[in-house]
């Protein structure tokens, strides 16, 4: 049954959005603090939502409503429908952006969220017979926590990678014949660095796909070139939040482009800062519901994830909304520097096409009347660096239209990240 729902034709799939959201609402409404007052105060009750046209006029869910009920109702604020009693997993987002969210799953929506990737893993052609690596330490993260037991639940042999050395990993996915790594675009191009310099030959390994996520480098043409190059793998995106589940991952059709699972997600794409969706083919602001986590529910949830909607069918066939080039960036990230916007994800798309650039950093200084950008660039070798920066230097002017700084420092000296990374830093008036 799971399957053909992803070849549903629309009008079917949305009776079955409809159906899974009635569901939703009837279990919730009453019992979940956060919602019932959002719906009271909106003169809105469950059985007044019966389409996804009267779901618009529920009002948006924000990040910094779930941190004030947090704060308001600590620790885990009011997002809750049932006693604290029946939850059983606990999970935080990564705090980049500020306070992080703590977030709770009651076994259930555990279950729900497993079954999302288990969905993403058939997509990507993930079989019972491969072998999943995940290199890097189980933290209070969400994302690879329930790939790895819906690994398992799959039937794959699921091989942790914590409290190792990235050296250590790359010998321990060799001599386990890991065929499927999932890991952050930042850490599969530093472990193709670390395998390079022990002489360790990626591309001939029994590794055959690279699914990464947490940032939009596996959408990024020239980030994804890097990885699929060293590795000798297909690379996968895929995108979701701690407190969302996990949401789209690209078909083996179709690169750099994410399926939003339909089946379990209702989509909206809608003006960045504003409360209208935007026509498909324009990139607006992600909009998402979760229709079977209802121990934890986000109804209406604005994730700051900038998408533009593919108006054409996938030649994979699935009816499920595809975004094309994944996240193209957030909302939260953009740049102004000297009259011009920029997204984190655009100056990366440039560097990246450099080989001979092997990391850098960006700074947006803040303290002058007029920003500034200065992009530090790590060479692989110690050969004509001033050459590579004034390089890189014409091609962000040609291609950004704004002029940034830009000067190499000492392979090596960059740092390197396991999860997330944090190539731009801010610096503001004091």
């Amino acid at each position: 049954m799971a399957v053909a729902q992803e070849f549903l034709e629309r009008p079917a799939l949305i009776r079955l959005q409809e159906d899974r959201l009635r569901a939703l609402l009837s279990e919730i409404v009453t019992d979940n603090r956060f919602y019932a007052g959002k719906f009271a105060r909106a003169g809105l009750s469950a059985s007044s939502v019966n389409s996804l046209e009267e779901f618009r006029r529920v009002p948006f869910t924000t990040k910094a409503e779930l941190i004030a009920d947090q704060e308001a109702h600590p620790p885990y604020g009011e997002v809750h429908t049932y006693p604290l009693a029946h939850y059983t997993r606990f999970h935080q987002t990564s705090g980049t952006k500020g306070q992080p969210l703590r977030w709770l799953d009651t076994p259930q929506s555990w279950d729900w969220l497993l079954r999302c990737w288990e969905i993403m893993y058939r997509i990507a052609g993930i079989q019972s017979t491969d072998r999943l690596f995940f290199p890097f330490s189980f933290g209070p993260f969400l994302g690879f926590w329930s790939a790895f037991d819906a690994g398992s639940r799959l039937g794959c042999l699921c091989l942790p990678g914590g409290g190792m050395s990235s050296a250590g990993r790359l010998r321990f996915l060799i001599d386990n014949k890991a065929t499927v790594v999932l890991c952050t675009p930042t850490y599969a191009q530093h472990l193709a660095e670390v395998a390079t310099e022990l002489g360790i030959d990626l591309a001939g390994s029994s590794i055959r796909a690279v699914i990464v996520a947490g940032e939009p480098g596996g959408s990024i043409s020239a980030t994804r070139g890097r990885i699929e190059s060293a590795w000798g793998a297909r690379v996968f995106d895929h995108s979701g939040l701690t407190e969302v589940g996990a949401a789209s991952i690209e078909c083996p059709e179709n690169p750099a482009g994410l399926h939003l699972l339909e089946s379990e997600y209702i989509g909206e794409v809608i003006e960045p800062g504003g409360t209208h969706e935007v026509a498909p083919g324009e990139i607006g602001e992600l909009v998402l519901t979760n229709l079977g986590r209802y121990g934890s529910p986000l109804l209406r949830y604005r994730t700051g994830d900038l998408v533009r909607r593919e108006t054409r069918p996938c030649s994979c066939g699935r009816v499920f909304a595809r975004f094309d080039g994944g996240i193209l960036a957030r909302t939260d990230d953009m740049i102004q520097v000297r009259g011009n916007n920029v997204y984190p994800s655009a100056l990366e798309a440039v560097i990246r096409r450099f080989p001979e650039v092997a990391e850098y950093r960006v700074e947006v200084d803040q303290t002058a009347s007029l920003a500034a950008l200065r992009i530090e660039l790590e060479p692989v070798t110690t050969s004509s660096p001033a050459a590579v920066a004034e390089r890189v230097e014409r091609a962000i002017r040609d291609e950004l239209l704004f002029r940034a700084e830009v000067k190499t420092v000492a392979p090596g000296s960059l740092p390197r990240y396991e999860m997330k990374s944090r190539r731009v830093q801010v610096k503001t008036k004091k």
